[in-house]
């Protein structure tokens, strides 16, 4: 049986012995084994949103839901990252930095598809950009290694891969759109 507090105890605990991800990835990682006790838990994602667990300093804990189709602009954390999916799925395309020019640009590296049971982590240095490919809402636990509402971070243009600074609040905007998509359901 899944259970919430229980989860961000065990996450709490888990940087306390390790601040890498290495403890938390095996937290989410059981968690997600069983996806159904974490959808019952959770609740059936009726929107798409980033619904804050917890928030520290050290650690955020997120219930994220992707709306049906929507994408993420490329974007780093500046932090390690777990994902684990309990429904849905995710695709990431990942990005590196471009080593001529003034190195503000990036270029596709690779990509990675996540469905429910998946547990992934992201390196404090990942760029990458994601995708509901699926015409329903996809739920996942993703867990920060640090205030991932606060910390200092990048975007990039999606079509000229320019680097900006991240806005947290565009990007909330971005789910809430998501939720208005005619495409939303089908």
């Amino acid at each position: 049986m899944f259970d919430i507090d229980r989860l961000v105890e065990d996450c709490r605990q888990a940087i306390q012995r390790d601040r890498t991800h290495k403890s938390v990835r095996e937290v989410i990682a059981r968690a997600v084994s069983d996806p159904g006790a974490v959808l019952a838990a959770m609740g059936e994602p009726k929107h798409a949103g980033l619904f804050p667990i917890y928030r520290s300093t050290e650690l955020t804990i997120l219930n994220l839901v992707w709306g049906p189709y929507m994408t993420l602009l490329p974007h780093d954390h500046r932090m390690w990252a777990v994902i684990g999916i309990y429904t849905g799925r995710e695709d990431n395309i990942f990005w590196r930095r471009i080593e001529t020019g003034d190195g503000h640009h990036i270029e596709a590296a690779g990509a990675m598809a996540l469905a429910a049971r998946d547990c992934a982590v992201l390196g404090r240095d990942v760029i990458h950009s994601v995708t509901n490919p699926i015409s329903r809402l996809t739920a996942a636990l993703h867990v920060y290694g640090g205030d991932f509402f606060a910390a200092e971070r990048s975007e990039w243009d999606p079509e000229t891969l320019d680097e900006r600074r991240f806005d947290v609040e565009a990007a909330a905007r971005r789910f809430e759109d998501s939720n208005a998509a005619p495409n939303r359901g089908q």
